[in-house]
């Protein structure tokens, strides 16, 4: 199990194959992403890696959080997460990942915050068709109709689907193909439409349900910066 990486998503654009036919992708900008902390079993009982992105200002961090990124000599980041990985396939602390740590063709899962739709109705929030039109059905066409029974049960489920708030849910859509790495300027472009509004932080890993690439890179694609040599970090098993 390899690492994944957190992306910006900028937004949706199409590009077109040699036959002529667009693709629609969503750009994602990995920028910055590197290595803050290493998750061990004999410290932490499982294996991750904590990685951090974006540079936040200094004074919107904690100085709690300062020393942390101290101690990893790396620069205080605006979004960390963690990602599960074998125990031979650490990244050394203050590692940067790159956009090519993702091959061409290969299927990756993607998992952001939803946008917000405020309060909806069932009908945009479920799917209901609604009341009829006519037949003296008035004010309520796009009402929700009943929501329980009169003696049995005599209350309303809980979880009923009914009009509320819509959106800001954690989503993972899978299965999207990588169609374009840019290493130079942090872009991957993926086939499809990514969860999240413009801006938003993605979280993007390996597809649980379609197999590796033999020639992807183990543990990743990475670069070492030089101030990062001094943290604490097990050794790379290789680039």
């Amino acid at each position: 199990m390899r690492s994944g990486i957190i992306a910006q998503k900028l937004g949706m654009t199409r590009i077109f194959t040699d036959a002529g036919e667009h693709v629609p992708v969503t750009v994602l900008k990995v920028e910055a992403c590197q290595v803050v902390a290493h998750r061990t079993q004999e410290k932490n009982g499982y294996t991750a890696l904590q990685l951090g992105v974006g540079r936040a200002k200094v004074k919107n961090v904690s100085k709690a959080e300062r020393g942390r990124f101290a101690v990893a000599h790396v620069e205080p980041k605006m979004k960390l997460a963690e990602f599960r990985v074998a125990e031979d396939k650490l990244i050394p602390v203050g590692a940067e990942i790159t956009a090519d740590h993702f091959l061409v063709g290969q299927f990756v899962d993607v998992t952001g915050v939803t946008i917000g739709k405020g309060f909806a109705g069932p009908m945009k929030r479920w799917n209901f068709r609604g009341l009829r039109a006519t037949h003296g059905v008035s004010v309520s066409h796009r009402s929700h109709g009943s929501t329980g029974g009169r003696q049995d049960p005599g209350k309303t489920w809980k979880n009923k689907k009914m009009a509320g708030h819509m959106g800001v849910d954690q989503v993972t859509t899978q299965n999207l193909r990588v169609v374009q790495t840019d290493v130079e300027r942090g872009l991957i472009l993926v086939e499809g439409s990514v969860p999240g509004h413009a801006g938003g932080w993605i979280a993007v890993r390996d597809a649980v349900k379609k197999p590796l690439p033999k020639d992807a890179p183990i543990p990743g694609k990475f670069r070492v910066h030089a101030e990062a040599s001094a943290a604490p970090a097990a050794e790379p098993k290789g680039e």
